[in-house]
């Protein structure tokens, strides 16, 4: 009996570390992507070749030619016409690495889910969620494909809805894997407490609401419009629009309305967590989500940091990217929150 229950840990040990694998290596997929749009690179490869398309080129001429298909489409025609062919390597280089990690991905998860399923290391629980997480993977390249092909023909880059839809399935990968790991490292807790009910949940909601604005003004580079804060311009509202366009059928795509909805959004999660700050440590009923509610509210602070500085400094590189990775640490510790909160009788 003993010798079985060994085993069969080991077994739950080896599924917590692939998952753990592949929970980091999303997470790096969705920093990439963040580079790779802020570089401009994502349309330096204008082909989707699932297998030919692991490998980059290697001589001179194949890289000439990949460089010719670049000149077909508008961004080089319109923004580019000048760009050499080093210059063309470097763009080319972030949207290779971008799609090479998604076939790490895709291969990582599919053969050891398989190898897993056949030993029966899985357990009838996570048996559809494993698999239906695939099946999102596998979505995920259609989505990075035809999020690339709104960029190639009229445009000179790609729909901003189309980055969104791409950006936020990414994260509902993350999510769904990293709920699938806590549960597996957790027991629920037998100490009756009592539970925030619906208030984690509702931040959490807006903050995916925030990452589709997020995807937003990074596709329309709605960040370079204002480089001022708290106002926009002279004035709280963006001096160049009015106020009929925020509720305007066309307000999703003037800039400086979704960088405004964007910039509101964070005050309102800002306000939102205050409240459940205050309910947290207000009542010793919650004194077990003090330390998570703490660090929720540390990652959203940092976060709203480095959203001022992102639009202070006309969305610098590097500032922008931890930007990205301060959404990933903000949905994290927002869904150990929830975890924390529902993990108990």
């Amino acid at each position: 009996m003993y010798i079985n229950t060994v085993i069969s840990e080991k077994k739950n040990l080896y599924v917590k570390y692939w998952l753990l694998l592949i929970t980091f290596l999303v997470a790096l997929m969705i920093i990439v992507g963040g580079l790779t749009r802020l570089t401009d690179s994502g349309l330096s490869i204008t082909q989707w070749n699932l297998i030919s398309g692991i490998f980059p080129p290697f001589t001179l001429d194949s890289w000439q030619k990949s460089f010719d298909l670049y000149k077909k489409i508008p961004e080089f025609r319109l923004i580019n016409p000048n760009m050499t062919l080093e210059e063309f390597k470097t763009i080319y280089w972030w949207e290779y690495s971008h799609r090479l990690l998604g076939r790490i991905i895709g291969i990582s998860y599919l053969i050891p889910l398989v190898f897993f399923t056949i030993k029966k290391n899985i357990n009838k629980e996570l048996f559809f969620p494993l698999y239906f997480i695939f099946l999102l993977i596998l979505l995920q390249g259609f989505i990075g494909w035809y999020m690339v092909q709104s960029g190639l023909i009229e445009k000179t880059d790609v729909s901003h809805y189309r980055l969104a839809l791409h950006l936020i399935l990414a994260f509902f990968i993350y999510i769904f894997l990293l709920w699938i790991l806590l549960k597996l490292n957790n027991k629920k807790d037998q100490i009756e407490q009592k539970k925030l009910r619906f208030l984690p949940i509702f931040f959490f909601l807006c903050i995916i609401i925030q990452i589709i604005f997020g995807a937003f003004v990074s596709g329309l580079d709605a960040g370079q419009i204002y480089q001022s804060w708290p106002l926009m311009g002279n004035t709280y509202f963006p001096d160049d629009s009015n106020l009929k366009d925020l509720f305007s059928s066309n307000s999703l795509n003037i800039p400086s309305i979704v960088q405004f909805i964007h910039r509101n959004i964070a005050y309102f999660l800002f306000i939102v967590f205050l409240f459940i700050l205050v309910i947290v440590f207000q009542k010793d009923e919650y004194k077990y989500l003090r330390k998570i509610t703490l660090l929720v509210f540390f990652s959203l602070i940092l976060q709203m940091l480095l959203g001022i500085l992102t639009i202070l400094s006309s969305a610098n590189l590097v500032i922008s990217s931890f930007h990205q990775i301060g959404s990933i640490i903000l949905v994290t510790t927002s869904l150990v929150l929830i975890f924390k909160n529902s993990n108990i009788n």
